[in-house]
């Protein structure tokens, strides 16, 4: 099973259903399906070959959904980049990824073209949306994805290619908060399998509808309109979460069954007052992208009762692991639940022997949805996949994340390797002494690093944002802290922030926070 399948065969069978929503427009699957095989036939036409990378660089819009399954159609593989990356970074991509194509806003064009013309690697560019009304050519050349349209208007079947499951499907790049960015290698058996096994949990319907503020950049929001694809639902596209209002307002609209989040998007949402809306038709809330908070998740049970609330944790170079079932989230709050379907994890130590139920351990992974590997760079490839405690030798994820297990399979995330806290000799959690902080009435967001301290090693630094009418001191959460805390967990030091620096996808930089 190839990805562009989930399309054609929901085309086939529910051709007249809305696919996705955006604004005032309304496409549906079979609309869907022909406007990507006559995008993909036009970029047969520019040179895109089976296996030739093509960078997405546009919002949450139906032209992006529709050129991701056309790059696809054309054996492409697509490189989605968030449509807010500047010039130096886009050049990176461009260059590591040696894209052939790429296809962004038509606005874009006039800011981007002196970067463009010195790639050497690409060969067109293809403009989505109104622009600046230029039309001069330059190297390379340009095209409007609409004048493409109407001149391949009569190819509304898909290209022949023999694009297999083992091909490349996706390169999807890490954000680089440690380093340069990594270009994770999905194949199209990793995408399906991810995506099989996500949909069998969360139990999608074609009648659910799906609301998606998540940048379709970001593997999170990229995967709701795969699943949706697959299943047969409905995606309600929405640039961000900038204007909540608004968001929550089209959720009332369009009855959206389905609202993916990430913490700090939950921690906005949780400052408004929820019950002016009627959020009566979601079946469930996803949690990704980062540990969402107890607090949070508590908070949203008492708002949302008829909804699941189902706290989840994943990889870009994985799609996803694990969930919590919502018949454990009252028990477990603090976990992320079991391995989802189809695939094997285990905690292990330093020398790759699992640890004992309740020890910290690094949480590997075995599965068909595991990345090919990092785009040109095989020492990372190395270092993240190697053999695990399975019954094979054969290479298994190694996450840097660290993990405890319950007595039952639960898994209980820790920190990333690179964020623990090493403070008078004992090792600290950051995400245990954030949960505390968040209990604290006033708090809104809160973030957890260590800094160096010439006596400990590393002294503990809390960065808060309070809620709005609220006024914090650094007492009152040392105050907090010390009556919730062992004492080497309490804080050393609080600031307080108007906002935390996050990237694109929502995630908490707490590199930049140790600056």
């Amino acid at each position: 099973m190839l990805v562009p399948s989930f399309l054609e065969q929901t085309a086939s069978r529910t051709p007249d259903k809305t696919a996705l929503i955006r604004g005032n427009d309304r496409v549906t699957f079979a609309e869907l399906e022909r406007r990507s095989n006559r995008l993909a036939h036009a970029l047969r036409s520019l040179g895109v070959g089976r296996g030739d990378r093509v960078v997405i660089h546009l919002g949450n819009t139906i032209d992006c959904v529709a050129s991701i399954f056309a790059v696809l159609k054309a054996g492409g593989v697509f490189v989605m980049v968030n449509p807010t990356t500047k010039s130096p970074k886009l050049a990176f991509l461009l260059d590591h990824s040696r894209a052939a194509a790429i296809i962004l806003p038509s606005r874009s064009l006039g800011e981007m073209r002196p970067m463009l013309a010195e790639r050497k690697h690409l060969r067109a560019v293809i403009t989505s949306g109104p622009g600046t009304g230029e039309t001069e050519q330059f190297s390379p050349v340009s095209w409007a994805m609409d004048d493409l349209l109407e001149r391949y208007a009569q190819r509304t079947s898909p290209p022949e290619i023999g694009t297999i499951d083992m091909d490349l499907a996706s390169l999807l790049y890490t954000s680089g908060s440690t380093g340069s960015p990594k270009g994770v290698m999905l194949t199209h058996l990793n995408m399906v399998s991810a995506a099989r096994s996500i949909i069998t949990y969360l139990e999608n319907q074609s009648d659910d509808v799906i609301l998606n503020v998540l940048p379709l950049s970001f593997g999170y929001g990229l995967y709701q309109v795969l699943m949706a694809a697959w299943f047969g639902g409905t995606v309600v596209l929405e640039p961000s979460l900038a204007y909540p209002h608004a968001v929550l307002s089209r959720l009332v609209q369009e009855r959206a069954t389905g609202l993916p989040l990430v913490p700090t998007m939950a921690a906005l949402l949780l400052q408004m007052d929820l019950s002016k809306y009627d959020l009566s038709s979601l079946r469930y809330i996803t949690s990704a992208g980062a540990a969402l908070p107890v607090e949070h998740l508590e908070r949203l049970r008492q708002i949302v009762p008829r909804a699941r609330i189902i706290p989840m944790y994943g990889q870009t170079e994985c799609a996803r692991v694990s969930y919590l079932p919502a018949d454990q989230v009252d028990q477990r709050p603090a976990s992320v639940g079991r391995g989802m379907p189809n695939q094997e994890v285990a905690v292990v130590d330093a020398l790759g022997k699992r640890v004992a139920p309740g020890e910290t351990g690094e949480l590997v992974v075995r599965g068909s949805h595991v990345m090919k590997g990092y785009w040109d760079m095989p020492e990372a490839t190395a270092a993240a996949l190697r053999p695990g405690p399975f019954d094979d030798d054969r290479p298994v994820l190694h996450t840097n994340d660290l993990f405890r297990v319950d007595e039952e399979g639960y898994l209980y995330f820790v920190a990333r390797k690179d964020d623990i806290i090493k403070s008078r000799g004992e090792k600290v959690s950051p995400r245990e002494v954030e949960d505390v902080i968040h209990r604290h009435p006033a708090v809104a967001e809160t973030a957890v690093v260590g800094v160096p301290d010439a006596i400990l090693g590393e002294a503990i630094k809390a960065f808060v944002v309070t809620k709005p009418g609220f006024n914090l001191d650094a007492k009152e959460i040392l105050g907090h802290c010390a009556g919730r805390l062992e004492d080497f967990m309490v804080p050393q030091f609080v600031e307080f922030r108007d906002e935390l620096p996050k990237s694109d996808n929502g995630k908490i930089l707490k590199q930049e926070l140790k600056v």
